[in-house]
């Protein structure tokens, strides 16, 4: 027998999985709430009781963890035009497992360093204009942080024209210089500034926050690196995982048009690609559920008065440790899970519009197209602990009444019924087979 823990330190539970990676086989599982206030090692000390009691086990021949405690990675994304090199960084940022807490594009202003200043991001990208392009906004940009306060790194992954320029207007910050993550129109290479990025959240964030020096990657990344293991057996698919700060969408397919008649704009979708709702979560940010869906709908879901669903809600805000207890409990709980659902699968699809040209009626798809996607997969605790699954995957489908939303419309449910996704992504790094037969045997059916 070969035990291996993992350990998934959340912004609200810290989760520990035990395996044994000789046979393939899921050993136990526990949780306990993070200690971020205080000390993180102290919710992975209960977590780890729990486990013991049901196992038996404590000590374990190898240790891996990921982090999305203290709010995860959090970064600021600067790019010259929205659509093209501010989107590009975005996706950059995410797909490292970063929660983007500013986004910014064009020529940087006064109010945008008082705005950065403010946010306090963990790690900046500092991206615009396509090589042998515009040199003057990412100059110009570089100027301007100058000024910023704080110590976080700056990685620069624009212009490579602009490069030495950059570096040199950076030279009294800690600055990292990578490839543009847009080399020319209409291509991405976000991979140099992703790999920097956790190279980043390694040695610096992770021990900033007194984690400890096991953690390989933030939390979403390793949730990434399951879905794209898992899709490697069930084809395309979506992963679903609603957290209590956050609401992460992952899709593992190509996205592309269904019809030859259909013309794409913008940026090509990475194949593995992550969205986060940084404002849409059960706890920290149930908040921003309601004012993404409406209170009245979360009300009427819930069967509760307005004015009750909104001081209930701003309970949660405030004790993020609080867990349903009560029919009436149970009820907002899954309104709001529903609503987080919907809102985040919309954001993440693309979408289809019917416009007309000089030359005619033409369709127009901007993002992925997700309508033929045939798996998708549930996590999160709000998810786990309820017995209408079925009825919450429901609201991340194509529907009728968002007709230009590029939703799935038949995708086999699955479910990780013991939230073991980004424990499976970690395990990955060290053992693809062990990761992919664990998924296989214990993500299953609704």
């Amino acid at each position: 027998m070969k035990n291996v823990l993992l350990i998934d330190y959340g912004s609200t539970y810290t989760k520990v999985v035990a395996v044994d990676i000789e046979q393939n086989k899921l050993l136990g599982t526990a949780s306990a709430y993070t200690t971020v206030e205080t000390d993180v090692r102290v919710g992975l000390e209960n977590a780890l009781i729990e486990l013991k009691k049901q196992t038996g086990i404590s000590e374990f021949d190898k240790r891996f963890a990921c982090s999305s405690a203290a709010g995860g990675l959090r970064m600021v994304a600067i790019g010259l035009v929205p659509d093209l090199t501010a989107k590009a960084a975005s996706l950059a940022s995410m797909g490292a497992g970063a929660k983007i807490v500013g986004n910014y594009s064009y020529e940087l202003t006064e109010d945008d360093i008082d705005e950065i200043n403010k946010k306090s991001p963990d790690i900046l990208l500092l991206t615009g204009g396509t090589d042998g392009g515009n040199k003057k906004c990412i100059i110009h940009n570089a100027k301007m942080l100058e000024h910023v306060s704080g110590d976080f790194p700056i990685i620069v992954a624009g212009n490579r024209n602009s490069g030495r320029e950059v570096m040199e207007l950076l030279a009294n910050r800690k600055a990292y210089l990578c490839d543009n993550v847009m080399p020319k129109i209409d291509t991405l290479n976000i991979e140099p500034a992703k790999k920097k990025i956790r190279e980043i959240f390694l040695d610096r964030i992770v021990n900033a926050k007194g984690i400890g020096d096991e953690v390989l990657m933030p939390t979403p990344a390793a949730v990434l690196a399951a879905a794209e293991l898992l899709a490697t057996e069930a084809g395309a698919l979506i992963a679903i995982d609603v957290g209590g700060a956050t609401t992460d969408i992952y899709s593992i397919t190509d996205g592309a048009p269904k019809a030859a008649s259909v013309i794409c704009k913008g940026l090509p979708e990475p194949f593995a690609k992550r969205t986060v709702e940084g404002d849409i979560g059960m706890r920290y940010s149930a908040q921003g559920i309601i004012e993404a869906a409406g209170i009245s709908r979360i009300a009427e879901l819930a069967g509760l008065s307005e004015e009750k669903a909104s001081k209930q809600v701003n309970h949660l805000t405030k004790s993020t440790d609080t867990l349903p207890e009560t029919g009436e409990q149970k009820k907002l709980d899954l309104a709001l899970a529903a609503m987080a659902i919907e809102t985040a699968t919309l954001r993440h699809a693309g979408t289809l519009e019917e416009v007309y040209t000089t030359s005619g009626r033409a369709l127009i798809q901007n993002g992925k197209d997700l309508t033929d996607v045939q798996t998708m997969v549930i996590t999160g605790g709000v998810l786990l602990n309820t017995d209408r699954q079925a009825e919450l995957a429901g609201y991340a489908k194509y529907n009728d009444k968002e007709p230009q939303s590029l939703r799935p419309k038949k995708a086999k449910m699955l479910i990780d019924k013991h939230y073991i996704f980004a424990a499976m992504g970690l395990l990955s790094t060290h053992s693809k087979t062990a990761a992919l037969e664990i998924m296989k045997s214990n993500i299953l059916p609704l």
